[in-house]
């Protein structure tokens, strides 16, 4: 459960309060702001859940506190499989700069069905590349080689402007409903700011009871 996964509490918590400073709160409300949670083409992590609640998380793969986080999204997908929909929402920060790289390496394997792969190995490499000041495009194309990709496909999606204006539209999306930091969360539409580990699922087990 996500409760036993207090060896990184500190960390994730200790990061989010950090990013928690840069959201404030959207600048309108109501029906008007609903579609840019969540779009009908956004990227759901595995299968859509069977009920109508929602995690969604606007992240920047480069995001320390983003790779702190990973493991417990993972371990709620894991013990809310079936019942609760995981949404992704590209938001690279501008002072990162292969974030918005990162962004579109994972969306152009998305359009290949293998969106999860790639998030992974993002998070699972981010060590090894985050913070760099250099572009880092080879090494998101070696990815995209050992995973097993079309290669002329992802190179074409990669530079092309129909996948950066996807990436971009999410981070248009999460400016209007206020979101400057990551990771940001929201359930069911609402702003999530977790305080500690056990937030997540409480959360999650208070929407689903809602149903």
């Amino acid at each position: 459960m996500v409760a036993a996964m207090l060896g990184i509490a500190v960390v994730v918590l200790g990061a989010l309060s950090q990013s928690r400073s840069d959201v404030s709160e959207p600048a309108a409300a109501g029906s008007a702001l609903e579609g840019a949670v969540v779009r009908d083409d956004s990227r759901v992590l595995g299968e859509p859940g069977s009920t109508d609640v929602t995690f969604v998380e606007f992240l920047d793969f480069e995001c320390e506190a983003c790779g702190a986080a990973f493991p417990i999204v993972e371990q709620l997908r894991e013990d809310y499989t079936g019942d609760v929909t995981f949404v992704i929402r590209y938001f690279p920060l501008p002072g990162h700069l292969n974030a918005e790289r990162a962004a579109r390496a994972v969306e152009s394997a998305a359009r290949q069905g293998e969106l999860e792969a790639m998030y992974a190995r993002m998070y699972e490499s981010q060590p090894t590349w985050g913070e760099s000041r250099e572009p880092k495009d080879d090494l998101f194309r070696s990815f995209a080689e050992e995973i097993g990709l079309d290669m002329e496909q992802f190179d074409a999606d990669y530079a092309s402007e129909e996948v950066a204006d996807r990436v971009q539209r999410d981070v248009e999306d999460g400016r209007s409903l206020g979101v400057e930091g990551t990771p940001t969360f929201f359930v069911d539409g609402d702003l999530f700011q977790p305080e500690t580990v056990e937030d997540f699922a409480q959360v999650l087990d208070e929407a689903l009871a809602g149903e």
